[in-house]
């Protein structure tokens, strides 16, 4: 398939000026195709040569002011337009479009609760094509009007509220101007509750199935929907730009979730179907505010090429956490981004693959899908909390709002945006955007004290790399009326870095923390007495963002070999027993047990690593038998699963459908338990398809193929490696569980003969079914298990004589730097 440039975009957007789309679909065509026709009216403001994308089943009919077109002309998914005079156009194509498996374009999806079945868009980046024909570039907006056939029983949702015309015909109302990837349809026989906020419809809509667990959660998805609404409206001077907001959970989504206008699509795992915490509910409240963000940034001022795709998810990014924080009863949800989104960005700007978050250099659609990554997210969100902390809430605001005013309806850039930002301030925003933008890497500070007269002491920050920071100072001291158990804050200094002169901070603290509040990005260091302090007291520190900092602190350390793995843990065994944030708990246990037990420590070290985690969950759990801290007590039993080195007691609990004092077994806990007997060699096919007798839905095919492929035999190996690399008809979803159970540190010996084999069955895989699986092969189907040289070697061979399409080798270079970085951390 052919992928569009800047150079191409850059030449049509000069070349054209697109009006209007009016687009039929036919879903009542069958399982395997649908119908797409489509009318595009617009200007060319010369004659020149172009083409519109399209990527059919069959394309029955195309015309270009009545003039037939030659349907043979169409290459990969381009259909010239040959010879095209100034002036105004309709060009109409009639096609048969093919439903998809994978997430992408037309997804459809038959649930195996029910029967029933849903489709659903995803258009984003250059998806658009497997749908409708379009000039697909985000800066050559058009308005739209839509119309679908639908089968009988079923509901149409779109952009623009729709209305039921009856024989399963459904208008969506007309769009403003919104650019291609934004259109957006779901149609099935959705479960729908709806109510109306400032006169706006809002609506969330979910399969069937599972209508009962989105029932009780509908009150707290609207109230949180509504506190957003109404801050974004206190920030934004610019209204809510779209006739209606509806919410879609929907199947075996790739993204958590697509800001299309006035038609949000999430993953449907966002309706919880078993017990969750409530820093889970938490995610889905920021997801949720995350995408309205979107309907400002990005979908009424849209980004005019994909380098600036910070523009969107940077923004969504901070906004999500920030607004959350301010208008719900979520309050810290910085801590949560702290020990697990900013994480994902520190990684991944520490690749090979890194890049600026504002690239100067995106050529073309495949290498732009390639930075939704946790540069464009993490850490642009990260610069974007610098910025307002260096530049004040005020000014960015009406900054913001200046920028909204000029571009919306429209598309803008990089520079755009900045000199809307620098008409509200006298600072130079110009400078920072390069320094924060434009450059890769992250930075390291150092705290260098030294003492001085009488007793007092000076802080000098030792700074590795180029940006400017602002950062919080926390000097803490022990807390004399609890015996030094607890640390107290002295005081927060404010500090520019670099420093033009040392800065005093009277007596020696116990514990000198930069960085306190997270305010910026940039990995720290301790000074000696400071780390002391830390292993001695790190859960007597008073706030859980200020422990967040330490422990990502920590993090950083191990993953640069400064720290054993092996302290990280001990750090944990000591600390988090008197932990009381959750998204702590769950962010250190989730490292403690992805990569510290599972690819940091040696395979030698690995049992009394497991242990060491395992007596932890014991602990928490035991804290929690009183009953009063249920999320707590649930990340326990979990770890305590995923950490189990022996079947009894698990097995046990699996026996009597629940752990002893709660919480009884749901299908997320039993399918867990089931997975890791699994692994164990402790259950076998017939318990799995018992267990997906009793749950037959959706989560319970998928844990049922992670349970399959997990199993110990070298005939459940061969049946989980032909159903991933040689079928070719697993969805999304069940690929990513057939991978999930394939690969386990306890079946090194079971598992060697497929390292050599992926390489070559990965890039094969990829070039026949497209990005998002070769996505899920790069990343879930890697032998990631297998930290060792002949690995890497295969794995730099392939990417040197295999060609493996852009998705892939991205995902590949990504992890095989993570298992580079895995050798050296053991021979640390």
């Amino acid at each position: 398939m052919s992928v569009l440039t800047r150079d191409e975009a850059q030449t049509r957007a000069k070349l054209l000026d697109v009006h209007h789309y009016a687009i039929a679909l036919d879903l009542t065509t069958g399982d395997e195709t649908f119908t797409s026709r489509t009318v595009v009216r617009f200007t060319a403001r010369t004659q020149a040569d172009t083409f519109v994308e399209l990527k059919p089943a069959e394309l029955r009919e195309a015309t270009l002011d009545g003039r037939p077109l030659d349907p043979e002309t169409l290459e990969d998914n381009r259909l010239p337009l040959k010879a095209l005079t100034a002036g105004e156009h309709e060009l109409r194509i009639d096609a048969v479009m093919r439903y998809s498996r994978t997430g992408e374009g037309m997804h459809r999806f038959t649930d195996p609760t029910d029967g029933e079945t849903y489709v659903y868009t995803q258009l984003f980046l250059d998806d658009v094509q497997r749908v409708y024909a379009a000039f697909d570039q985000p800066d050559l907006k058009a308005v739209f009007d839509l119309s679908v056939k639908a089968p009988a029983g079923w509901s149409v949702l779109a952009n623009g509220i729709t209305t039921d015309l009856g024989d399963g015909q459904w208008q969506a109302a007309t769009t403003p101007l919104i650019s291609t990837y934004l259109v957006a349809v779901a149609a099935g026989p959705w479960h729908s509750v709806r109510t109306e906020h400032r006169g706006l419809p809002f609506g969330i809509h979910c399969r069937r199935s599972l209508a009962p667990y989105l029932d009780p959660d509908a009150d707290e998805i609207f109230e949180i929907t509504r506190q957003c609404y109404d801050r974004y409206h206190e920030k934004f001077e610019e209204p809510y730009p779209f006739d209606s907001y509806d919410q879609a959970f929907v199947p075996e989504f790739n993204a958590g979730a697509m800001e299309n206008p006035g038609l949000v699509t999430f993953r449907d795992e966002f309706v919880y179907r078993s017990a969750v915490t409530d820093t889970e509910r938490q995610t889905r409240a920021m997801v949720i505010a995350h995408e309205m963000a979107h309907m400002w940034f990005g979908d009424l001022v849209t980004l005019r090429w994909w380098d600036d795709i910070w523009l969107n998810e940077s923004f969504a990014e901070y906004m999500g956490y920030q607004t959350l924080t301010e208008a719900t009863r979520f309050t810290d949800t910085w801590v949560d981004f702290g020990v697990m989104r900013k994480g994902w960005g520190y990684d991944a700007d520490q690749r090979p693959s890194t890049h600026p978050v504002a690239p100067e250099a995106v050529d073309d659609t495949a290498s732009a899908l390639l930075n939704f990554d946790g540069i464009s997210y993490a850490k642009g969100a990260s610069a974007l909390r610098q910025l307002v902390t260096w530049l004040g809430e005020k000014d960015f605001l009406a900054g913001i709002n200046t920028h909204f005013a000029r571009h919306r309806f429209a598309n803008a850039t990089l520079a755009d945006f900045i000199d809307s930002l620098a008409s509200a301030t006298e600072r130079d925003v110009h400078a920072w955007a390069d320094a924060w933008l434009r450059t890769t890497g992250v930075d390291t500070l150092r705290p260098v004290v030294t003492p001085g007269e009488e007793g007092t002491y000076t802080l000098q920050v030792e700074h590795k790399g180029s940006r400017p920071h602002r950062i919080a100072v926390g000097l803490y001291d022990q807390d004399v009326a609890d015996e030094g158990r607890h640390l107290v804050l002295r005081e927060r200094l404010d500090l520019d870095v670099p420093q033009s002169t040392p800065q005093p901070i009277g007596k020696r603290p116990t514990l000198l923390l930069l960085n306190d509040g997270d305010l910026t990005y940039t990995k720290v260091r301790f000074d000696p007495e400071s780390f002391k302090a830390v292993t001695e007291t790190l859960s007597g520190l008073p706030s859980p963002l200020t422990r967040a900092v330490v422990w990502n602190a920590l993090r950083d350390a191990v993953r640069d070999g400064e720290l054993p793995p092996t302290a990280y843990l001990d750090a944990a065994r000591t600390h988090l027993p008197h932990e009381t944030d959750l998204a702590l708990v769950q962010g250190v246990l989730a490292f403690a047990s992805a990569y510290v037990t599972d690819r940091y420590v040696t395979p030698e070290q690995r049992p009394a690593a497991l242990a060491t985690l395992s007596s932890l969950c014991r602990d928490l759990i035991r804290r929690t038998e009183d009953g009063d801290n249920p999320g707590l007590r649930l990340i326990a039993v979990r770890h305590c699963i995923n950490a189990a080195a022996h079947p009894d007691t698990i097995a046990a609990w699996l026996a009597d459908g629940t752990v002893p004092g709660g919480p009884e077994l749901d299908p997320e806990l039993r399918w867990r338990v089931l997975a890791r007997l699994a692994v164990l060699g402790a259950t076998d096919e017939t318990a799995i398809a018992a267990e997906l007798a009793r749950d037959p839905s959706a989560t319970g095919q998928e844990g049922a193929a992670r349970c399959r492929a997990a199993l110990p035999t070298e005939e459940a190996k061969a049946q989980a490696w032909e159903a991933m690399f040689t079928r070719d008809d697993l969805s999304n979803y069940l690929f990513t569980a057939t991978a999930q159970g394939f690969w386990q540190p306890e079946q090194t010996d079971l598992v060697r003969q497929y390292v050599p084999r992926y390489y070559e069955d990965a890039v094969a895989l990829a070039a026949r079914r497209g990005p998002a699986i070769a996505d899920a092969a790069g990343r879930w189907a890697f032998p990631d298990y297998a930290i060792d040289e002949d690995n890497q070697a295969l794995g730099q061979a392939c990417l040197r004589d295999a060609d493996p399409i852009p998705a892939l080798r991205r995902k590949l270079v990504d992890q095989l730097d993570d298992l580079g970085r895995a050798l050296r951390v053991r021979q640390s």
